[in-house]
């Protein structure tokens, strides 16, 4: 195993330990950063010792008590004197015997998995997606703690400049440290509704790569790989969560898909549309598996209602055998566990395809009445694709138009435009007035 693949796959387990142990953010991710630029210098020569975390821990441990000691003899903070005490009775009980020997024993019970309580990565969740810190603040420090993601790479997904992210991510952990947010796993009164802000601070990012809210791509394949990632790890983590099994299985079936939703020019491409010989089996298989499994074992919730609604489309030969019934069905359950207007518009769209297009339609105009989606592109899309298929051409081309002024994706408005321009030539065709 070489240093990189280490990296990849053990520097969140070591950041997370960090971060408990020294119970400061900054701090952990300098230590870690230096452990592993050790080990670039020395394992070539040496060799990778046998358990390359616990090694690297110990090392970054070194690395924060020498660094606190040098902190302490320029400036004499009484905090930094207080941290470097507790450190060093914390971590330093080491001089009665062989220091290597009971340093591993040290190390090695920190690293322990024994359930849930002792995972630092669980606590790091937790931690990361506390209800005291903004949903943005969330995702940020998520992604970079737990994904292993630059503030730059961050600052990209999103589009948000650098230093705006920067700031972001500074501003999220001094709250933790003045807020003295707990490292913990929270108990278990609480802990239904904060693993609930996890699995949406997982979905959020899930989302913005599968559907990215602007800028030139559909899809950011990054971020869909690295919410996946993370979904996997709750997983890990907490293996009697149905509703975890139920996210996983809701990204990996939509992710499947990817390959099939971009056309070679770079427009989007609808569902019924795909070519489903593009769809990866692989993850299909697996995420079918996650959802039977976790609606098996729960009253489900709202992502295994949405792994099951995509499920459904996973198992259909072709647009045309999909159960559309089934898909209304499902929505009906999923509004009644998570009433919005969105899931409102999404089974609009499910009737209009199990029940005709102008059932659809008086779903979509009443919801529209209503003013809550307003500047949301995909109502007057959803809109214009009803009035298209039934030929009510003038009309749809207003929708067309009214969602092109709304979208901010660019391969989006690509295939809005193609849209436009086909019921154009329609109403030209045929006499309409514009």
């Amino acid at each position: 195993m070489d240093l990189e693949q280490i990296y990849r796959e053990e520097s969140a387990r070591i950041l997370a330990t960090l971060i408990r142990l020294l119970g400061d953010f900054d701090l952990a991710e300098e230590v870690m950063q230096e452990a592993f630029a050790v080990a670039l210098q020395q394992w070539p020569g040496e060799g990778v010792p046998a358990n390359p975390r616990t090694w690297l821990v110990s090392t970054a441990r070194h690395k924060a008590l020498d660094l606190l000691r040098r902190r302490t003899r320029f400036e004499t903070k009484q905090e930094e004197l207080q941290k470097l005490a507790e450190l060093r009775e914390h971590l330093c009980e080491l001089e009665d015997g062989p220091q290597e020997e009971q340093e591993d024993v040290m190390i090695s019970g920190a690293l322990q998995n024994g359930g849930l309580q002792s995972d630092d990565r669980l606590r790091l969740i937790f931690t990361c997606c506390h209800p005291a810190l903004r949903t943005e603040a969330q995702v940020a420090l998520t992604l970079r703690t737990l994904g292993g993601l630059t503030t730059e790479e961050i600052a990209k997904a999103f589009l948000t400049p650098v230093p705006t992210m920067a700031q972001r991510l500074v501003r999220a952990k001094q709250k933790i440290r003045d807020a003295r947010i707990p490292y913990r796993v929270p108990p278990r009164t609480e802990l239904a509704e904060r693993l609930s802000a996890v699995m949406l601070v997982v979905y959020l990012v899930f989302n913005e790569g599968y559907n990215a809210a602007s800028g030139d791509a559909v899809v950011r394949g990054e971020l869909c790989t690295e919410a996946i990632r993370l979904g996997r790890l709750l997983c890990e983590l907490l293996p009697r969560e149905p509703e975890a099994r139920g996210l996983l299985a809701l990204m990996l079936l939509h992710d499947s898909r990817r390959d099939a939703r971009i056309s070679a020019s770079g427009e989007t491409v609808l569902l019924e549309e795909q070519d489903r010989s593009k769809w990866h089996q692989g993850k299909m298989a697996e995420g079918l598996a996650l959802v039977e499994s976790a609606l098996r074992e729960a009253p489900p919730g709202p992502y295994s209602v949405q792994a099951a609604i995509a499920a459904v489309h996973a198992r259909a030969e072709n647009a045309s055998t999909t159960d559309w019934p089934q898909i209304a069905g499902l929505y009906d359950v999923l509004f009644r566990l998570q009433p919005s207007p969105v899931v409102e518009l999404n089974r609009a769209v499910a009737v209009a395809m199990a029940h005709g297009p102008a059932v659809g339609l008086r779903l979509l105009d009443e919801l529209e009445e209503r003013g809550e989606l307003r500047g949301y592109y995909l109502l007057p899309a959803a809109r214009a694709d009803l009035l298209r298929r039934l030929q009510r051409w003038p009309d749809a081309a207003k929708a067309y138009r009214q969602a092109l002024v709304e979208v901010s994706n660019e391969a989006e408005r690509r295939y809005l435009n193609r849209r436009l321009a086909e019921v154009e030539a329609k109403i030209g065709s045929l006499g309409f007035s514009r």
